[in-house]
């Protein structure tokens, strides 16, 4: 009887929270498709927004902040070597 009542909460925070109409659309969508996906799991993290991180345009701007960071230091460096120059003349 208890696990039946913890049960009913959670799905009525579920249905209160929005939870429950996000997945029923979600899924619905993936009936819906015509062509259905390789991954049905992709295809739920993209519809509910968890796949930003393998978003390719995401994954460009890691790689050009990595970049970056690599230049960032060479020119401390050049910059620490050229001070070191400057003050021997």
């Amino acid at each position: 009887q208890a696990a039946d009542s913890k049960r009913e909460q959670f799905r009525q925070y579920l249905e209160k929270s929005g939870v429950l109409d996000m997945l029923t659309k979600v899924l619905v969508a993936l009936y819906e498709e015509p062509e259905k996906p390789d991954s049905a799991l992709d295809f739920l993290k993209h519809h509910l927004g968890a796949s930003a991180p393998e978003n390719p345009e995401f994954e460009a701007l890691r790689l050009e902040v990595a970049e970056m960071k690599e230049k960032y230091e060479a020119v401390l460096e050049e910059n620490k070597k050229l001070k070191t120059k400057v003050k021997v003349y």
